[in-house]
């Protein structure tokens, strides 16, 4: 059986997202309810904040990077063993890159592919009926998307909310819910967005006041019977799935288009039979479905560099995921056992470096202040956060040797996004990239020897 889902979306970024999301999951969690959660995107930061509001581990739907067969089996696995699932929409609802009907990246081909309805929170900020207008527009503007409700944002009053909720329920869909204005309900952000889960300091607490606010201002009961069961909004269908006993939800499975799960390891394949793994605050952007599609198939041992462990010697690759290396810089470059444990396991087996990884591969990196510090020397490679320039957007990267990841010319989807200026990059290519708006490729990343690394975050291959 497969439990019933929703999606949390909105007209664009900034509109409140996260903290309905946050504030829903942890409310759904206190009830006594088993929550999956998903985040639509190639966002690495925010399925960390998922997994601490529900206690399970969260996991990226993308429909530009993956294909129809690995989104099917991540949703599914989203819900093995939840009552209910929650997704998280990234920036606008159709906002996305150009690419073919349901493969955007936008959150809309996933709650179209899936059949999960939509309950859009809607910024009324500066707004009256007008935002029923703006409503219409997204409830129409895709017949494949369901949007089964909204939750009015920055209520300014009760004379706003009426007016605003009226006009949005005329167009027959239900109001759930009104947020007053708050600008102290906010999560700490740094340069890549939110401070991650793990550095944000009285989590929990955070979590519980989303929940709180959730509680008091949304309709949780009627998010959950109005959003969850795809093409089946009879009352009595709703009263059915959803029950209340002492304040504990409970929810019968549906029968929705859920696929069934897959083996995800044989769609992600591993690229090591043991494979080391660095994972601290310095080293903290590695998706979720890649540790669960390769800790299916193969052992993941993990090390902390600021820790000063090296990677552990039985093991067959060393990965070196995103992160901030940048914030820790001077105390990587301290970390003598890490630093030449790395070298050291360079010599004979695999090591790769994606974005913050890729940077403490080369020979520096210069920090916000212009303080250069020495990194592992394996490359030729400098950077530096003295000036900082945005690089964002998907990546689409042809293997231009044989590799952990594929063949020669193999071809694998993925994601960029950070500031750091490159002031040196010297040697044979790890990639041929281009991007979603242009086929023109550009050399990308370094690899010498056994060790190769580049800016690109890997969500799939192609």
């Amino acid at each position: 059986m497969t439990p019933p889902a929703l999606l949390i979306a909105a007209a664009r970024s900034g509109a409140g997202k996260t903290t309905l999301a946050l504030g829903l999951m942890r409310a759904l969690a206190r009830r006594g309810l088993r929550v999956g959660a998903v985040k639509c995107g190639p966002d690495y930061i925010d399925p960390a904040f998922h997994a601490a509001a529900t206690g399970r581990e969260s996991v990226n739907l993308d429909s530009w990077a993956m294909d129809e067969d690995l989104i099917a089996s991540l949703a599914a696995r989203a819900g093995e063993g939840a009552d209910i699932v929650v997704a998280e929409g990234a920036m606008g609802l159709f906002d996305g890159v150009p690419g073919a009907p349901g493969r955007s990246g936008a959150s809309a081909d996933i709650a179209a592919a899936l059949g999960w309805p939509v309950v859009l929170v809607h910024d009324v900020s500066g707004q009256g009926q007008t935002a029923a207008a703006l409503v219409r527009g997204l409830a129409t503007h895709d017949p494949g998307v369901n949007i089964a409700g909204v939750v009015l944002n920055r209520v300014g009053s009760e004379r706003h909310r009426k007016l605003a909720g009226e006009a949005i329920e005329a167009l027959g869909i239900p109001v759930l819910g009104a947020l007053p204005r708050d600008e102290s309900i906010a999560l700490p952000e740094r340069h890549l967005g939110l401070v991650q889960a793990g550095e944000t300091a009285r989590l929990d607490e955070i979590l519980d006041a989303l929940a709180d606010r959730a509680e008091a201002h949304v309709d949780i009961e009627a998010v959950v019977a109005n959003a969850v069961i795809p093409d089946a909004r009879e009352a009595s269908d709703r009263e059915s799935r959803l029950r209340r006993s002492d304040g504990v939800v409970t929810l019968d499975s549906g029968s929705g288009p859920w696929p069934a799960r897959n083996d995800i390891s044989s769609l992600l394949p591993p690229p090591a039979r043991r494979i080391a793994v660095a994972r601290d605050a310095a080293f903290s952007f590695f998706y979720p479905h890649l540790a669960a599609a390769w800790r299916e198939a193969v052992e993941l041992a993990f090390f902390s560099p600021l820790a000063d462990e090296a990677p552990p010697e039985d093991c067959d690759l060393c990965w070196l995921p995103g992160g901030y290396p940048e914030l820790h810089a001077a105390r990587l470059a301290q970390s003598r056992r890490f630093l030449d444990g790395l070298r050291r396991f360079a010599q004979t087996r695999p090591v790769h470096g994606e974005c913050g990884g890729y940077m403490v591969l080369g020979r520096a990196l210069v920090d916000a202040g212009g303080a250069a510090h020495e990194m592992a020397g394996l490359l030729e490679l400098e950077t530096s956060f003295a000036s900082r320039k945005l690089h964002l957007g998907y990546r689409r990267a042809a293997l231009t040797a044989d590799h952990c990841l594929g063949r020669a010319g193999a071809v694998l989807r993925g994601h960029e996004f950070h500031y750091a200026t490159i002031l040196k990059e010297a040697g044979e290519p790890f990639a041929r990239v281009c991007d979603a708006y242009s086929a023109k490729e550009r050399p990308a990343g370094l690899r010498a020897g056994l060790v190769s690394g580049s800016f690109f975050h890997f969500i799939a291959p192609e």
